[in-house]
């Protein structure tokens, strides 16, 4: 043991060692530089891929950083040899203040090569921790699998072969996985748990096999090994571990995005991941996974899109070309209907327009269940820190059990989502924007269904014992005239009277909507509507709260050539009737 310590106490004498323990304090401003950096990228990119790209950057610098410092520090050392021991100045004499406060000093430079053995152990301990994950990782491609059934093997193929993966992609089922992993870069192999491929929905399968080849796609299995490697040389510093799971969260939201541009269905990939959630064990981090990173995150972020565009690596930039080329392209349009169409308070007074991500929150996630006057307050907001405090706000005032973890409303909130987006999906278009899954959405699962798919048409008619301010025994039908799958509802459970709503087209694709507010006096009222394509897409939406009395409400909507569904509502916010009104018109 003395000769050990010997040999180790040798050694921190050298230059390398002096050059080593140098840079370790150099990286300690250096990697909080470089998480500054980051955190400042973060706030102004908004794209999955730019935030991933960025934080491979920063986890790239941290390692350039480190060489070429010791680079830079080792010749330093050897034309300035560390001494043999530490010296200590002579004790000085009784009563010499000044002088031993000018004698005694504590020189970094004589202690800094002792972190150099303390470095290199914690180097190899991580190391170690590596390569013990990695060869667990290879076991389980050879240990409990079996060949996945031919008809998932054959799609799985197409699936690569969608995403111009060259490479050939073996698909198998696990009994030692929890959740499905991708293992190996140049033969990469899907492991799915046993079971998974038959107990989920087929398109929940595609949309999770998607995920993973998203996985192979982006060699992500390598750069997770380059990953790890740079964390075990890092490990001391905070910096990397947080830049590390930037990396790995984005890495995730990456994949999410390519199912979704691949399938064009962000609800039915966030039910998949709720249910793929409910077998998620103890993780690997040697290998991604479809479960990877804060599930919650991940769906709220494919519910409420963080997005609009793509964002690019000068989005400030971007932003100004391209709000100035818009001003230049729309001013002659804008100022040519302002002075056709016909002016009202109303028109005069255009809401402010809250940000993308926002406003998508506003008019998709919640737009069944906010009130008019939320959605009011909602639009007089500014800032970001405004409409994050107002989301918080708007679930904990719906909390039954505030005080809690759980938020009992919301989980049931996205759960009829999902389950709308899971049962009344038809090709393009989701569950939720169904008549269907608009009433299950508001109102739940209905007390007593009955379904008659050979009567003509075939129909559906739900039983809600009781609904709140709407009554008691409501009764909800749903007709599929066409035979096509598409079940439109034929008695609303909210609006029971006619709005008297009028549509009127001005040319040039310029149509006008009016309805008479007179009925309601001087209180103030609540209109709500949407525009439809004849395959149910929504081809625009509006809100607006009037302060009576106003004669009459008129809007103006840019729509291109065809055939149109308006469906409109008005409510009077102080005694909360309704009035609604369902039109079919063309645009010519």
């Amino acid at each position: 043991m003395t000769y050990l310590f010997g040999l180790l106490e040798n050694w921190v004498h050298t230059a390398a060692a002096s050059a080593l323990g140098w840079t370790l304090l150099h990286s300690v401003w250096e990697g909080a530089l470089v998480a500054l950096l980051l955190a400042g990228a973060l706030l102004f990119l908004r794209s999955g891929r730019a935030r991933y790209t960025a934080a491979c950057l920063a986890m790239l610098a941290l390692l350039l950083a480190f060489g070429l410092t010791f680079a830079r520090v080792l010749p330093q050392q050897r034309i300035q040899p560390a001494p043999a021991a530490p010296i200590l100045p002579p004790a000085p004499a009784p009563g010499a203040d000044s002088a031993r406060r000018n004698s005694i000093r504590f020189d970094t430079a004589d202690y800094l090569p002792w972190l150099a053995p303390f470095w290199i152990a914690g180097v190899v301990l991580f190391q170690l921790q590596g390569l013990a994950a990695w060869l667990s990782a290879r076991r389980l491609r050879g240990t409990g699998v079996c060949a996945a059934p031919e008809n998932w093997e054959s799609r799985l193929a197409v699936l690569a072969q969608h995403l111009r993966i060259s490479r050939p992609v073996l698909l198998l089922e696990s009994c030692l996985t929890e959740v499905p992993v991708v293992i190996g870069y140049l033969r990469p192999v899907i492991l799915m748990p046993v079971g998974l491929l038959a107990g989920l929905p087929a398109s929940q399968v595609e949309s999770i096999l998607l995920h993973e080849l998203a996985h192979i796609r982006r060699h992500d299995y390598l750069v997770n090994l380059l990953q790890i490697f740079v964390e075990s040389l890092v490990f001391y510093h905070p910096a990397v571990w947080w830049i590390s799971s930037v990396i790995r969260a984005e890495r995730e939201n990456c994949c999410d995005d390519s199912v979704v541009a691949a399938q064009g269905d962000a609800f039915g990939y966030a039910a998949a991941l709720v249910a793929l959630e409910q077998n998620r064990g103890a993780a690997r981090e040697i290998v991604p996974a479809a479960t990877g990173g804060n599930l919650m995150k991940r769906v709220r972020r494919l519910l409420v899109p963080p997005e609009g565009p793509r964002a690019t690596l000068t989005p400030i930039f971007s932003a100004a070309l391209l709000t100035v080329t818009a001003a230049a392209v729309l001013a002659p349009w804008l100022i040519a209907h302002a002075q056709a169409a016909p002016q009202t308070p109303q028109a005069a007074a255009a809401p402010a327009s809250e940000p993308s991500p926002y406003r998508k929150w506003l008019t998709e996630d919640v737009a069944y269940i906010v009130t008019n006057e939320e959605r009011a307050a909602f639009k007089k907001l500014r800032t970001r820190e405004e409409f994050e405090q107002f989301i918080e706000q708007f679930w904990l005032r719906r909390d039954p059990t505030p005080g809690t973890v759980e938020n009992e409303f919301k989980e049931e909130h996205y759960r009829r989502i999902a389950y709308a987006n899971d049962h009344f999906s038809r090709a393009g278009f989701a569950g939720w924007k169904t008549d269907r899954g608009r009433v299950y959405t508001t109102y739940g699962p209905p007390d007593e269904k009955e379904i008659h798919p050979e009567a003509i048409p075939p129909n559906e008619q739900w039983l809600y014992h009781h609904l709140e301010g709407v009554g008691t025994d409501v009764i909800v039908e749903f007709t599929d005239p066409n035979h096509t799958g598409e079940f439109r509802m034929t008695s609303d459970p909210g609006p029971t009277q006619a709005a008297g709503a009028t549509v009127q087209r001005l040319g040039a694709g310029a149509t006008l909507i009016s309805v008479p507010l007179t009925v309601y006096g001087n209180h103030r009222v609540s209109i709500n509507g949407r525009v439809l394509t004849p395959a149910r897409r929504v081809a625009t939406t509006f809100e607006d709260l009037i302060q009576g009395p106003a004669p009459l409400y008129t809007r103006i909507v840019a729509l291109p050539a065809g055939v149109y569904h308006l469906e409109i509502t008005t409510k009077d916010v102080t005694d909360g009737s309704q009035r609604g009104d369902r039109l079919d018109f063309t645009v010519k």
